[in-house]
Order: structure tokens, then C-alpha cells, then sequence
């Protein structure tokens, strides 16, 4: 076993600087909607391979959890409420090379120390592009894809993941990179 001692010089986290209670917060949401307590998915094996190619080589998809605007669905923007007309129930894709209006408007995110004003933080395309002119990364898949976090882990697990995989292996990609928000 490895122990470590604080520097003299080591500065503590300020005391609003601690982890988002995103578990509980959804569970008493299910809660209060009548709902029995949200289970969430555990994994006793990570289902996930090894990058076989190099990630200055490799072709990387990016997937977010943002949602499409939908300009009757009542508002959306940065500092919105909880806005459940927002939902989308469906995978969606666009094009890298595009500007999308993605936004977040729902329970999930942490609404005391974000804002959501910098779409980088939900869909970090212009990111992603600047690690690919950097080297960082081989390439861009040719598309952003789009999944739903309003489902049931059946939904999940059985419809929209291996969609999300299909379109992926469409489009050639060697790695996904799973922005949630």
C-alpha cells in the first residue's frame, strides 16, 4: 500500500467543489413522479475493447445525449428549466462538418455550477476537430450521433445501443467518445 502526504504548499477544494448527486437526484425524481426507485445499470464486466489502433491513427466517433431543438416544444436554452416536451426518443445523426442546435433542458445536469451557455461542455465537436488538426487524434467519424436518456435500461440496452454500435461500425469508427449531459 501506497500512502501519500499533502504537500505543505497543497491547496483543498472550496467546500461547494464536491461530486454532483446525479444518482440520488434521478432517483428522487422517479420518486416524486410515483415511479419505484430508479435501479441503475451495474456491469460486473466493463463491455468494452481495447483500442487496437493508435489514437493519433484512429478514426473517433462522438455521441452526446444533448437533445435536437425543437422550436415549439417551449424552452430550451442555456439556464432552462426542466423542460419534459424537450425529449427526443429516438437515435438521431448529423454530419461533423455541421452546426448543430443541441441543447439541454432536462433533470440531469448540475445547474448550480454550469450554465450550459458553452456547448462544448454537451457536444465538444470544435474540440474534437482541433485534437484531429493537433494529431491528437486520426480523424472525425462522419457523424455526431444522438442518444436518449429517457428510457429504461431495457430500451437502452435492447434498442438504442446497438443502433448507436450499427451506425458507428457504418461509419468506421475505431473509438466513441460518450459526452452525456
Amino acid at each position: 500500500m501506497t500512502t501519500t502526504a499533502l504537500r505543505a504548499n497543497a491547496v483543498s477544494a472550496e467546500e461547494h467543489d464536491v461530486p454532483i448527486p446525479y444518482m440520488q437526484r434521478t432517483r428522487d425524481y422517479y420518486l416524486a413522479l410515483g415511479f419505484n426507485a430508479y435501479r441503475w445499470a451495474h456491469c460486473v464486466e466493463v463491455p468494452f475493447t481495447p483500442l487496437r489502433t493508435p489514437l493519433a491513427r484512429a478514426r473517433v466517433a462522438l455521441i452526446t445525449t444533448a437533445a435536437p431543438y425543437q422550436p415549439g416544444a417551449g424552452e430550451q436554452g442555456p439556464g432552462a428549466p426542466y423542460n419534459a416536451a424537450a425529449k427526443f426518443y429516438q437515435v438521431y445523426s448529423f454530419p461533423t462538418d455541421s452546426e448543430p442546435d443541441l441543447r439541454i433542458s432536462h433533470i440531469g445536469y448540475d445547474r448550480l455550477h454550469t450554465s450550459a451557455k458553452d456547448i462544448n461542455t454537451y457536444l465538444p465537436l470544435a474540440r474534437l476537430r482541433e485534437a484531429v488538426a493537433a494529431g491528437r487524434i486520426g480523424a472525425l467519424g462522419p457523424r455526431v450521433h444522438g442518444a436518449p436518456t429517457n428510457r429504461s435500461q431495457r430500451v437502452t440496452t435492447e434498442t438504442d445501443a446497438p443502433e448507436i454500435l450499427r451506425r458507428c461500425q457504418e461509419d468506421g469508427v475505431d473509438a466513441a467518445i460518450l459526452v452525456p449531459s
